[in-house]
């Protein structure tokens, strides 16, 4: 008898504790959207959901892999919006293959569409100074990076872009 017992305990100590648990998905679930985007990804973690690796995300897309830093790991993508977020820890800068730098605020936000990012927040290119990207589009030989209101346009060779580099830490994006 007390082998029963001890058996339907389990049984129902088993079914509280998953009910339990996927209350407390659901109350994350809620919490995340009334705080935003930003715990979206903490949020998939805690759920158990992978998501894919950066690279392959902008591999998908037809943009270069290493054309954001090593360090951005974490990610959002809105796949209705298309609205991409990447954090990354710090400001810092990127030197890549053909001389160039680009330098990344710890967030960068842009609309993600094939071989394209546009209406990009969060990523600088020296152009003489340093001048705000607001467009990236990629076609299979070069990179195309298009800086502030005045539409400055320069090209680089896609190539340079194509490994993961890593970020130098700067003090102000």
């Amino acid at each position: 008898m007390d082998e029963i017992m001890n058996k339907l305990g389990g049984y129902w100590l088993g079914q509280r504790a998953n009910k339990e648990i996927s209350s407390a998905g659901d109350d994350i679930e809620s919490l995340s959207t009334s705080v935003g985007d930003g715990a979206k990804w903490l949020v998939n973690k805690l759920k158990g959901k992978m998501q894919k690796p950066l690279t392959e995300l902008l591999r998908e897309h037809e943009l270069p892999e290493g054309l954001f830093p090593r360090e951005a790991t974490n990610y959002e993508f809105e796949a209705e919006t298309r609205r991409l977020t990447v954090h990354i820890p710090a400001p810092c800068e990127v030197g890549y293959r053909d001389g160039s730098v680009l330098r990344f605020d710890a967030t960068v936000s842009a609309t993600l569409d094939k071989g394209r990012l546009a209406d990009v927040e969060g990523i600088k290119t020296k152009v003489i100074v340093w001048a705000r990207v607001t467009a990236v589009r990629a076609d299979a030989a070069k990179v195309h990076f298009t800086t502030g209101a005045a539409g400055i346009r320069k090209s680089r060779a896609r190539d340079g872009y194509e490994v993961v580099r890593g970020g130098i830490v700067v003090d102000e994006f």
